[in-house]
């Protein structure tokens, strides 16, 4: 049971801090690429629709 806990950095026993900056910006990073590649595969989609009219 004793090799499953985490020494953190200042020799405390539990789960290290995280970086909650850097994974928000990371999470925001993710949902606006994939609301923006959604919005340009289906802009493409409706131009080849519309082209092979």
């Amino acid at each position: 049971m004793a090799a499953n806990q985490v020494t953190t950095a200042d020799g405390a026993l539990g789960q290290s801090d995280m970086d909650y900056p850097a994974h928000l910006a990371t999470y925001h990073f993710f949902t606006s690429l994939i609301k923006w590649g959604t919005v340009f595969v289906v802009l493409a989609v409706l131009l080849l629709a519309f082209l092979t009219l």
